[in-house]
């Protein structure tokens, strides 16, 4: 039998994760619009930022899907510490589609906030 603390925490991670999941294209591209970053370094901010369940393996098939897409651009800069490293950067419909996006969330975390307040009754 596994202790209900266990289980609620289980259950609280996956719902942070599933959270994450749904925001987390988002949340890259605004951490390269504000400077261009690697993999490691995105992590590195989105963590600091509270978002500590993002990982490599999290974000590594977002970032070749944004740019399959033509949302970010990626290039290589030799590191002093081993192999180059490989940077993205926005293009310019990656930032008119994250404007939107961001337009788009604030609209809809309104509405959440509104649904889980209680303001509708």
């Amino acid at each position: 039998m596994v202790p209900r603390s266990t289980g609620q925490q289980k259950t609280n991670q996956d719902r942070r994760t599933q959270l994450l999941h749904g925001v987390l294209d988002m949340c890259l591209m605004s951490i390269i619009q504000e400077e261009p970053s690697y993999g490691y370094e995105m992590v590195s901010k989105l963590r600091s930022r509270g978002l500590d369940l993002a990982s490599e393996g999290s974000i590594y098939p977002l970032l070749s899907r944004l740019q399959k897409h033509g949302l970010i651009e990626s290039y290589l800069v030799q590191s002093s510490e081993g192999p180059a490293r490989k940077y993205y950067r926005m293009s310019d419909d990656g930032r008119q589609v994250l404007a939107q996006w961001r337009s788009d969330w604030s609209g809809f975390r309104d509405s959440v906030d509104s649904v889980l307040s209680g303001d509708g009754r």
